[in-house]
């Protein structure tokens, strides 16, 4: 098959612990060939949505995770799969390039569905589980805010559509900091804050389970590092080994429905305790780390339910 990826400079990432890399290793490893560019080059040009990129051999080589060809203009209408794998922030340039990769759905598989990765975002597809989630406002007003945080004492305040831990503050009972960072964020942007409970088995891991296709197929723990609330890998959390519980199997069989009914292949979900805190369906990582504790190859069983569906 041809595949694509759009994905944040190809150069730029760790050859041990990116997830787009290992995809993209695994498909080269099945005999598919691979075209790599950057969000800023995809366009639509007189009906026809195109792209600006290279031929990309990829390699395990620590700083140069790829040989690339000569930049190019392909017709992405002409690939069997599309990987949307940029990183968020999920703005309007994220949203209007999802609607630019709806326009080539009839010839070409895009993964995820960016139909559905626009329509549900990690932080907002959660609120269709409030039975399995902690105590969650999402507003802007800031006096809405403030009673949240005085019903529930410890909270996390985040941007609404952030990632990889960046922006992300706990609050405890008495913090006095609320209305500044109420006052910071809103400078900078018009979008809402999500405000949750704090849960303090955070301090114990937050667990990130790998879905595929709907399925659960691992997790792995991820331990904040000492001083720190946040236990993102990107801000220092430390990757562990760890089983799926039958809480985490509970949360999985009553998402992965929706997940698979709405083209998610690949989906990462983050679990504090027994709460599900979010469903990651833009560029989700940790399937390195899970193959390297577990042993199970996830790109391989992802490869796999993608050229199932292209027949």
């Amino acid at each position: 098959m041809k595949i694509a990826f759009q994905m944040d400079p190809i150069g730029d990432v760790n050859i041990d612990a990116d997830s787009s890399f290992r995809l993209a290793e695994e498909a080269q490893a099945r005999g598919h060939s691979l075209f790599f560019y950057t969000p800023d080059h995809l366009a639509y040009q007189e009906g026809r949505i195109t792209a600006r990129g290279h031929d990309m051999t990829v390699q395990r080589v620590a700083g140069n995770p790829a040989i690339l060809g000569e930049m190019r203009e392909v017709d992405l209408s002409e690939f069997d799969v599309v990987w949307l794998r940029q990183d968020p922030p999920f703005d309007m340039h994220y949203i209007t390039l999802t609607h630019l990769l709806d326009r080539i759905s009839e010839t070409t598989l895009v993964v995820n569905d960016p139909f559905w990765v626009r329509n549900y975002p990690e932080k907002l597809l959660v609120l269709n589980f409030p039975d399995l989630t902690p105590p969650t406002t999402i507003a802007r007003d800031l006096s809405t805010i403030k009673a949240f945080k005085e019903k529930h004492g410890d909270v996390i305040l985040k941007p609404l559509y952030g990632n990889g831990g960046a922006g992300v503050f706990k609050l405890t009972h008495d913090d006095r900091n609320l209305s500044s960072l109420h006052e910071l964020f809103t400078g900078f942007s018009r979008e809402p804050l999500i405000v949750q409970k704090f849960l303090p088995d955070v301090s114990k891991g937050d667990k990130r389970v790998i879905l595929v296709d709907g399925e659960a197929v691992g997790a792995i723990n991820r331990v904040p590092a000492e001083g720190e609330t946040r236990s993102n890998m990107h801000v220092g959390g430390r990757p562990e080994k760890v089983g799926l519980t039958a809480r985490d199997h509970e949360i999985c069989q009553r998402i992965g429905g929706l997940l698979k009914e709405k083209g998610q292949v690949f989906v990462g979900i983050d679990v504090i305790g027994d709460y599900l805190t979010e469903i990651n369906v833009t560029s989700p990582t940790g399937i390195q780390e899970l193959e390297r504790f577990d042993g199970v190859n996830i790109a391989a069983k992802i490869w796999e339910v993608i050229e199932a569906k292209r027949g």
